[in-house]
């Protein structure tokens, strides 16, 4: 099931540091960012055994996330905020802000036969 996280976050006179760290159990093996506008759906899909973390780096946007028991909607507004996709979550990112940019890691690498187009 999905889950929103708050990061921690340090502020200090030279600037504010995130961490990300301890989301996954096991290593980390992609990272990779969305830049997106309002015209554009990205996902539409869930993974065979993928987890990922989606991290709004700038701007916003809307995640829409469903499995066999829940459906829910996630507006990510902000760097600390981490969005956590397990591979049962069928999910897609809609409603970006022209500024939007969306940090995604993985668990797994990329490979398209990981990918299941209907929900569960």
């Amino acid at each position: 099931m999905s889950q929103l996280l708050l990061l921690d976050s340090y502020s200090s006179d030279t600037g504010d540091l995130t961490v990300f760290e301890k989301i996954f159990p096991e290593h980390i093996k992609r990272v990779c960012f969305i830049q997106g506008d309002d015209n554009i759906t990205y996902g539409g899909y869930r993974h065979k055994s993928t987890k990922l973390a989606l991290v709004c780096l700038s701007g916003n946007c809307r995640v829409n996330c469903k499995n066999t028991t829940v459906q829910e909607e996630f507006v990510l507004d902000s760097a600390q905020k981490c969005l956590l996709l397990c591979p049962e979550d069928w999910f897609f990112i809609d409603s970006f802000s022209n500024d939007a940019k969306v940090l995604v890691i993985a668990n797994q690498p990329y490979c398209t036969e990981e990918l299941v187009h209907e929900p569960c």
